[in-house]
């Protein structure tokens, strides 16, 4: 009878196991293509729930991960930014990566090292420094002020 048992919730476990694979699998899969630019392999979008959930949960596995949002006057809220200009610039100077993002996410791929990065959404640049380290996921927030919008 325990034998039986034993049987019972191996087999139950190994299905919510397999089940919980598909899901995980089914929100990578719900990622836009990956792209490929002077060598660096990246991925951008983020726009709705099943998109932003999946680079939500794909970001540990890229060396860099981006997030674009906007603030207006007075909000508590940051909607997303898309059409994001990124510049990623090695120690040395010279571009390793000039992509725009589509979206509020971008994912990307850096061998490790010190880089500088330009987030330029419409005309306005924010620059920072990041330290990409072998294994981890360096995670950058850029946001924008919007002015407060006046009487239509």
């Amino acid at each position: 009878m325990a034998k039986k048992y034993l049987n019972r919730s191996s087999v139950a476990l190994a299905t919510l196991i397999l089940a919980g694979a598909a899901v995980a699998g089914a929100a990578q899969a719900q990622l836009p293509p990956a792209q490929t630019a002077n060598g660096i392999q990246y991925v951008t979008g983020g726009f709705g729930q099943e998109e932003s959930s999946a680079f939500k949960q794909a970001r540990s596995s890229y060396a860099l991960a981006l997030t674009f949002a906007v603030s207006g006057a007075g909000s508590t809220s940051s909607p997303y930014a898309g059409n994001v200009q990124v510049l990623v610039r090695n120690a040395q100077g010279g571009t390793v990566l000039n992509a725009t993002s589509t979206g509020p996410y971008f994912l990307v791929n850096l061998e490790p090292g010190t880089y500088r990065l330009d987030a330029t959404y419409e005309g306005d640049t924010q620059s920072r420094e990041v330290a990409i380290a072998q294994g981890k996921t360096a995670d950058l927030k850029f946001t924008w002020k919007r002015p407060a919008a006046g009487p239509d």
